[in-house]
């Protein structure tokens, strides 16, 4: 072996040993990077992860409320003074859907077609009357049911018979109720529209929050 050799060979002795040290540090570098990597993954996971499960929680907060409003409760407003001083104009109502087999004293939000102009309107009433009943509304301003002169502690007006609308005696189908609003003189019930059927009625009134507490 040459001079010439031996020297080529410590050049290259001395330049694997240079190399040798930077082999693991570029791995590491490269594991740090991945770790790095790694990490950003998750973090997109679990943000996606979240923003699935609020989607979900709110789909199942619509869906409730969907359940509530739509189909077993329903919420309406008193159109107007016919039932005063227990519920006034404007004053929000909470019905019970799911309630239609109504008994005396009930009050209920129904659908009714009205006589003279032939639009349905939704009305609330007082049930006092129901099926197989006979309704009427004597000359001096007392309804009677079943020969019987009805008794109501909580009704301060008379109840005046509207003349060419409603005739009487009239006996209740079994589908059938009569409804009467609390302020009996002028206001708009079975006197002028006559009794309504259990198709017609939306719920049973449960709750009611007054206007002036908006």
């Amino acid at each position: 072996m040459t001079e010439q050799d031996i020297r080529t060979a410590e050049t290259e002795a001395a330049a694997t040993e240079q190399t040798a040290p930077e082999q693991p540090a570029a791995q590491e570098e490269d594991a740090e990077q991945t770790g790095k990597m790694i990490k950003r993954l998750k973090r997109a996971e679990r943000s996606v992860r979240d923003y699935q499960y609020f989607i979900f929680r709110v789909l199942l907060l619509l869906l409730v409320l969907w359940l509530l409003l739509f189909q077993l409760m329903g919420v309406t407003h008193m159109p107007n003074g016919d039932m005063y001083p227990r519920i006034d104009s404007g004053d929000m109502v909470l019905f019970y859907r799911l309630d239609k087999d109504v008994k005396f004293q009930d009050i209920i939000v129904f659908e009714k077609r009205m006589p003279e102009t032939g639009s349905k309107e939704t009305m609330i009433g007082r049930v006092v009357a129901v099926g197989g009943d006979t309704v009427e509304i004597t000359d001096s301003a007392r309804p009677v049911i079943n020969g019987n002169a009805l008794v109501e502690t909580n009704i301060f007006y008379p109840t005046p018979r509207y003349e060419g609308f409603t005739e009487y005696p009239l006996t209740l189908a079994a589908d059938e109720c009569f409804v009467l609003s609390d302020y009996r003189n002028g206001g708009t019930d079975s006197r002028y529209f006559g009794p309504v059927k259990k198709s017609e009625i939306a719920g049973t009134v449960i709750s009611i929050l007054r206007r002036n507490n908006l």
